[in-house]
């Protein structure tokens, strides 16, 4: 079984190769590990490095950097910005337009609502009743 790499170059004129995952066809760089069960959308892009675990689910235009870490059951909405070794806890919900600085995290079960901005090395933890959307600066 033959694989087809699309190579891609980045505003800095690094090439990276990216292959199509199977569950969505999203693009996933050549050394990211995302799980066979994850959903990556086709127009959503997986940099090196990433680990998107079971389950997740990769939405529209959505973006995750090297490093970053998606857990278990995390659905990440439309035109979602996850920076560079961003962690993001099992089960969170990160709401559309959202940006997640590096190295920032999400705590699980945490609800992100839309058009956030997450602060760089900033902790997001679920505040409230069960169910409850937090919303971050």
């Amino acid at each position: 079984m033959s694989r087809t790499f699309h190579e891609i170059e980045g505003e800095r004129g690094e090439v990276s190769r990216y292959r199509r995952h199977p569950n969505g066809k999203g693009f996933v760089a050549v050394g990211s590990e995302v799980d066979p069960s994850a959903f990556v959308d086709p127009s959503s892009y997986v940099e090196t490095g990433a680990r998107i675990g079971p389950r997740a689910s990769i939405g529209p235009g959505s973006w995750v950097e090297s490093g970053a870490a998606i857990g278990t059951g995390v659905l990440i909405e439309a035109n979602v910005h996850i920076g560079q070794g961003a962690q993001i806890g099992r089960g969170a919900r990160i709401g559309s337009h959202t940006r997640i600085g590096a190295r920032a995290g999400v705590a699980d079960e945490t609800r992100v609502e839309r058009d956030s901005t997450i602060a760089p090395g900033t902790l997001i933890r679920r505040s409230g009743p069960a169910g409850e959307y937090m919303k971050a600066a």
